[in-house]
């Protein structure tokens, strides 16, 4: 025992100590990535030479950053290693520097192969193809848009207006006339369930408006700030004057509805940037023009694709195309109406780019009766200019693809709407007995026509 012991002792001296340490830098080991699939990232993986927690593939084996570096310095130097024991030592954690010569038998029966060492020349281009690489990708970071302070100021003010405009509790709608739905839902009902079983994006909807619910707004509406609006008479005869006036008994509760979703499209337009700087005259115009369009936006954010409804808290606030028939308007109004709340909620927009695009929506500088359109124009050119970056920095693909197209295309969507409403309120307006069940300020907006 004594004899093995002293052999031991002078073999050890006679041996260099090689440090377990890596001492030189990563880019010198040819580390290979795991074959994809052949691991389970969540098993722990053991060093095939002593046991240790591998770290990766390194010279075609896994094994740990110790016997990786052990490896390559012993074919580097060319190594020559001698068991003093009998060859066939047992390699563990704690005793792999007791026997380097089984050691590095042990990485070899297990695959490790001095050929996938790096040369030093290939090692000095590996660093400089890692330091390129780095700095192409800095590049390419430095070339992103970004948005700018202003710019995201911008979105700050007009997230800071839509949550002060927008109660997603729905509590105000208590104030409201109560929802009456007749158990008679007519012809309109009976087309809209049809429509609902043929096609999904037929859906439930609240009236146009019933779907916003907003909180309320700490300004008072001005009442003078509609009181000189008068709309255009028109003579054009409309394909939704087939309208079944008898049973409506849902008007009194959406009228208030469309009323206070109006007065918190106002508190909102208030607060875009610029928008007070319009004349008094302009501000109406875009405003009566743009009401309706942004409740039908706004309304999007209570739209569900489960159950094709309106969803605004309660059941009583569960709003259906059958409601809104009872309210006067038609399934020429309700179709596309429930097509285009589907293909907006299918957007997935952010709640950046739906407010972005409610302001632009209110700034068009086409709207009728628009007297500085350069100034309106500039204000809705910055707009978008925003809502673009914004896509570009923050929206992910694949979601981002032609994203601002299809918004742009769903503004169009609403003026389509806009014009049919009009027909369908201008054929209720002309029915006295239900005319007077609206409130000032939608026959303001709307135009009363009732002399």
């Amino acid at each position: 025992m004594s004899q093995l012991q002293s052999s031991w002792e002078m073999h050890q001296q006679s041996v260099p100590y090689l440090p377990d340490t890596d001492m030189e830098t990563m880019a010198a080991s040819t580390s290979l990535p795991d074959p994809a699939g052949e691991f389970d990232r969540n098993v722990p993986r053991i060093c095939g030479v002593c046991g240790d927690r591998a770290t990766g593939f390194h010279f075609n084996a896994m094994t740990c950053e110790g016997c990786k570096g052990f490896f390559r310095r012993s074919m580097k130097r060319k190594a020559m290693f001698t068991c003093p024991f009998n060859g066939d030592c047992k390699i563990t954690k704690d005793n792999r520097r007791h026997c380097q010569a089984c050691r590095l038998k042990r990485c070899v029966d297990i695959g490790m192969m001095k050929e996938f060492i790096l040369t030093d020349e290939e090692v000095q281009r590996k660093r400089e193809m890692i330091l390129k690489r780095k700095e192409e990708e800095a590049l390419k970071e430095s070339l992103k848009p970004k948005l700018s302070e202003e710019q995201q100021k911008v979105i700050d003010i007009l997230l800071e207006a839509h949550h002060k405009t927008y109660d997603p509790t729905y509590s105000d709608f208590t104030k409201f006339r109560p929802p009456v739905r007749s158990s008679a839902s007519g012809k309109g009902a009976a087309r809209s369930s049809s429509i609902l079983t043929q096609d999904l994006s037929s859906e439930d909807s609240t009236d146009l408006f019933g779907s916003d619910a907003f909180s309320t707004f700490p300004e008072s509406v001005e009442p003078q700030m509609f009181s000189n609006l008068v709309l255009s008479e028109e003579n054009d005869e409309s394909s939704s004057m087939n309208i079944d006036f008898s049973h409506l008994s849902m008007l009194p509760h959406l009228a208030d509805l469309v009323s206070y979703s109006i007065q918190k499209v106002i508190g909102f337009a208030k607060m875009i940037p610029g928008f007070r700087d319009l004349t008094a005259e302009d501000q109406i115009a875009l405003l009566k023009s743009s009401a309706i369009e942004v409740i039908m936006l706004r309304s999007n954010q209570s739209f569900t694709l489960e159950d094709m409804s309106w969803t605004c808290g309660s059941n009583d606030f569960k709003y259906r195309v059958s409601d809104v028939t009872q309210a006067g308007h038609s399934m020429d109004l309700l179709e596309p109406l429930v097509k285009f709340q589907v293909g907006l909620k299918k957007l997935n927009l952010h709640e950046e780019e739906h407010v972005l695009l409610m302001a632009i929506c209110i700034l068009s500088p086409d709207r009728p009766g628009v007297q500085d359109t350069s100034l309106v124009e500039s204000l809705q050119d910055r707009l978008s200019e925003i809502l673009q970056t914004y896509i570009r920095c923050r929206h992910p693909p694949p979601g981002s693809r032609l994203l601002y197209a299809k918004m742009i295309q769903k503004l169009a969507d609403l003026r389509s709407l806009n014009e049919e409403h009009s027909k369908q309120y201008r054929c209720l307006s002309f029915q006295p007995e239900h005319s007077m069940q609206l409130t000032p300020l939608v026959l303001e907006v709307f135009g009363n026509e009732i002399s």
